[in-house]
């Protein structure tokens, strides 16, 4: 059964891929984009540059637009993105908390809110690449 094309592929329904979750880190993805924009240009304490915050908007922006359950390889960039952001931007927020930064500053709440966007899009692309690695063995 395809989609679409000449018919010649065939992709699954997402209810027959087993833990396929590539569609919630796609928004997640995006969200965070959007999150990173609106944050640097609003003058939040990012640990990005001006144009680290918009390559990074993009390649998150890019990395969900190419994630379908036919490419195993995006999952793995994916899980690779996600644990880059959680690292970044969770070690930042941790940082502004220890330093007295209230928790209504809007810099911390950028932070934070990145940080557990890109936690649980690790938690999505692993549960995927989980699901890869179970359809692959015998």
């Amino acid at each position: 059964m395809a989609y679409e094309g000449n018919g010649t592929i065939s992709i699954p329904r997402k209810r027959e891929i087993q833990h396929y979750h590539g569609d919630e880190a796609r928004v997640i993805f995006v969200i965070s984009a959007l999150l990173i924009i609106v944050a640097q240009s609003t003058g939040a304490d990012l640990p990005l540059s001006t144009i680290g915050a918009v390559v990074s908007a993009a390649v998150l922006v890019i990395a969900a637009g190419v994630t379908n359950p036919a490419k195993p390889w995006i999952h793995w960039f994916n899980a690779l993105l996600s644990f880059a952001g959680t690292l970044l931007f969770g070690t930042s927020a941790i940082e502004h908390y220890r330093l007295g930064v209230s928790l209504f500053d809007p810099s911390f709440t950028y932070l934070e809110t990145l940080a557990l966007l890109s936690l649980i899009a690790l938690y999505f692309t692993t549960r995927t690449i989980r699901g890869i690695v179970q359809r692959t063995e015998p």
